[in-house]
């Protein structure tokens, strides 16, 4: 099977090699015989009922400074291509959510992964909530009084906006600490969209856990443990990837989840376990292959386009 794939994403020229899930992706694409192209989203455009885009063909190699070859550009229907995989990062905002409903006019024809509808419907802190008995407590408001009061109840607490990403803004407040009137402040004059609160776990500190699922089915995961002195633990901020297993808890969250996930057409899907909680679910542009891999050997690349392929076929043959 030889494919025509886009990757629609940010630039491709500055990723960490070693580290970035889209670049593993791409190279075993190459690997299977998929030809690539690569666009950003600004090269995106609807025009008289076609999704179109102006990309370029790409090339990728695992070598330092040297990792990817992009031709000339030229415009492309994506109707025309068999695969368009939606790996550009977040933020989650509008001109995400545009994308999403642009993608939606080719797809399942052209076969979008994740599905753009489902990735629409499902921010990453607003997914969970429909999976309440595996959170922590939490508070989605824009309403002081009700944050103060979460504060007073929890004592503990961690604060962040709804929509951001890369634990961009998040704050952790101990008991005594004055500075959530500020932070409050901070946020409503940056943004209209109500704060995400939750109960502080101290099992952070032991490490927050992406864990991988693909198709539905839990895959590989990493243990991601916070700086000194740092409440988050995104590797780009300082956390350390460890190797971890897969727990009993890891797998009943993943089996409670796993088929909502693959009816979305939500093939490739990072989760955070904190402890015993599930507090995200990242469906955007999930990270952490590469790490999982290297630590008990499996290739979840590879694995992901088994499932994609699958995924391919099962539509090709239902339209025929």
């Amino acid at each position: 099977m030889s494919l025509a794939v886009a990757i629609q994403m940010d630039p491709i020229e500055g990723v960490d090699i070693d580290a970035d899930s889209t670049f593993a992706l791409a190279l075993e694409a190459q690997k299977r015989g998929h030809g690539l192209f690569h666009y950003m989203v600004k090269d995106m455009s609807f025009r008289a009922g076609r999704v179109v885009a102006w990309a370029r063909p790409l090339a990728v190699r695992r070598e330092y400074g040297n990792h990817a070859t992009l031709g000339d550009y030229a415009e492309i229907d994506l109707a025309t291509l068999d695969v368009v995989l939606m790996r550009q990062d977040p933020p989650f905002d509008m001109a995400y959510i545009t994308a999403t409903h642009m993608l939606e006019h080719i797809h399942p024809a052209t076969l979008v992964v994740n599905d753009p509808a489902h990735v629409r419907n499902a921010p990453e802190k607003l997914f969970v909530t429909h999976f309440p008995e595996l959170m922590p407590p939490t508070l989605i408001t824009s309403h002081m009084d009700e944050i103060r009061d979460f504060r007073e109840r929890h004592k503990d607490i961690i604060i962040k906006p709804l929509f951001g990403n890369g634990g961009a803004g998040v704050f952790h407040l101990q008991p005594g600490d004055e500075n959530l009137n500020s932070l409050i402040e901070m946020f409503t004059q940056m943004s209209r969209e109500p704060l995400m609160v939750q109960a502080y776990l101290p099992a952070v500190r032991q490490g927050d856990k992406r864990v991988i699922l693909i198709d539905g089915e839990a895959a590989g995961c990493i243990n991601r443990v916070p700086a000194p002195g740092e409440a988050r633990s995104n590797l780009h901020v300082g956390g350390t990837a460890e190797k971890s297993p897969l727990t009993p808890r890891d797998l009943e969250i993943c089996r409670a989840i796993g088929p909502t996930l693959k009816d979305r057409g939500l093939i490739f899907v990072g989760i955070d376990v904190i402890g015993d909680y599930l507090t995200e679910i990242n469906v955007t542009s999930p990270t952490g292959i590469q790490e999982a891999s290297r630590f008990d050997g499996s290739d979840l690349a590879a694995q992901i386009w088994e499932a994609i392929e699958r995924r391919y076929q099962d539509t090709t043959h239902h339209r025929a």
